[in-house]
């Protein structure tokens, strides 16, 4: 990994510190969020097994109409309330909550409140 002084660089170290702490487990999966500048996706993720659990994001075709003229703070606040019910059906409840890297302001933060909003706890 590259130890330049890019905001890709820190942001990737941050998530590196970040990722030594948090683990998820079968009983509470890990809510990972990755935003890009144009979208944002969650994937809810048991590092035990490897496996992606739930996923969502603003491509997703079940956000298609919902998301037209809206701004990425609103749009993230769809994803967030879909990851928290497409979770809630795979019958998990608690999660830990992984930022990678961002800090915990605006669309990250709007993404979290919203999935908390749909029942996960975290």
């Amino acid at each position: 990994m590259t130890k330049g002084k890019t905001a890709v660089a820190a942001r990737k170290r941050r998530h590196e510190r970040v990722r030594t702490k948090v683990k998820g487990t079968a009983a509470k999966p890990r809510l990972c969020v990755f935003r890009s500048l144009s979208h944002i996706y969650a994937q809810v993720i048991d590092d035990r097994a490897g496996r992606t659990l739930a996923a969502a994001s603003d491509l997703d075709g079940a956000l298609a109409a919902a998301r037209d003229g809206k701004k990425k703070t609103d749009i993230a606040v769809l994803v967030g309330e879909l990851v928290g019910k497409r979770t809630l059906d795979k019958g998990i409840q608690e999660v830990v909550f992984d930022r990678g890297g961002y800090k915990f302001h605006g669309r990250v933060k709007a993404l979290a409140e919203a999935a908390r909003k749909a029942g996960l706890r975290f």
